[in-house]
């Protein structure tokens, strides 16, 4: 049997892998599973098993609990309502880097990585300062009956704040190397600018910015420092999930904790796995797929 050119077949491992001068495949490979076993894969088989300990039935009662529910559908809608925002705007953002110079691009290039470098509870201070109703935003907003500062509205705003740089440095550098050619052969051939956008530039982007959007909303779903000052923390009104399991951590009540880190790895999990399966099918669909 001929081996194809393109791929090599392992016996002991049972998979193909691109061929390389370079040897040592199984150790680097043996060493990649080591490390992820124990900083991911371990900690998460010890919440399922310790969740697995507890019966059906006060697992159930425990994560359908209503304060429990409330905590985690703010944490997941103002996640995927932030990651959503950021996917608009950080394509926007990167767009302008990318395709304009202008005074102070590299300042606001150099910007756009603050919330890497800041601490989540410093981020979380200066939103709070800025949309409470005394101020610089929200003594703004106050007369006009809308509130920031202690609802929900302003756990999105702070996730918006710490995930725009993901969705922007992900798209970046895919805009970056774009072939401008194609565009020109667009309009050359009468394409409208629209389309242009629409038929050439966005089937490019759209994997990138599946990838920043998946990168926003898993950041947004595990914050916690940069909400708890903007949000309150009312209970069933602006209270995360994180928080939650901090407070239940605090209370001694670990079964009650461990539950709602369950409940949230496997929504986590679940979305993620949906997003990945819409970048392969995206990827199948555009013949970048290997």
């Amino acid at each position: 049997m001929t081996v194809p050119p393109s791929s090599a077949w392992t016996p002991r491992f049972g998979f193909r892998r691109s061929p390389s001068v370079l040897p040592g495949f199984g150790l680097t490979m043996g060493l990649t599973l080591t490390w992820l076993s124990l900083i991911i894969l371990i900690p998460l088989a010890g919440v399922s098993i310790r969740s697995a300990g507890l019966g059906w039935e006060e697992f159930a009662m425990l994560a359908w609990d209503p304060r429990t529910v409330a905590a985690l559908k703010l944490s997941f809608g103002a996640a995927l309502a932030a990651a959503a925002i950021n996917t608009v705007f950080g394509l926007l953002v990167a767009w302008v880097l990318v395709r304009y110079d202008f005074p102070g691009r590299k300042l606001v290039d150099a910007a756009i990585d603050l919330p890497f470098a800041l601490p989540t509870a410093v981020a979380g201070l200066a939103l709070t300062a800025l949309c409470a109703p005394n101020g610089w935003i929200g003594s703004l907003l106050d007369p006009l009956g809308i509130k920031v500062a202690y609802t929900p509205a302003g756990v999105v705003i702070a996730l918006v704040f710490i995930g725009l740089p993901f969705v922007v440095r992900t798209v970046q550098p895919v805009l970056a190397d774009f072939d401008q050619d194609l565009e020109e052969a667009a309009a050359t051939l009468g394409a409208t600018r629209l389309q242009t956008i629409a038929r050439v530039i966005m089937p490019a982007l759209l994997p990138p910015l599946l990838t920043g959007f998946a990168l926003a909303f898993a950041r947004g779903v595990g914050e916690y420092g940069s909400i708890i000052f903007i949000a309150g923390n009312i209970p069933y009104r602006s209270e995360i999930a994180p928080l939650l399991i901090v407070i239940r951590l605090e209370e001694y009540n670990y079964a009650g904790a461990t539950a709602i880190a369950a409940v949230m790895l496997v929504i986590s999990f679940f979305l993620l796995l949906v997003i990945n399966l819409l970048q392969g099918w995206n990827r199948r669909r555009s013949g970048l797929a290997v």
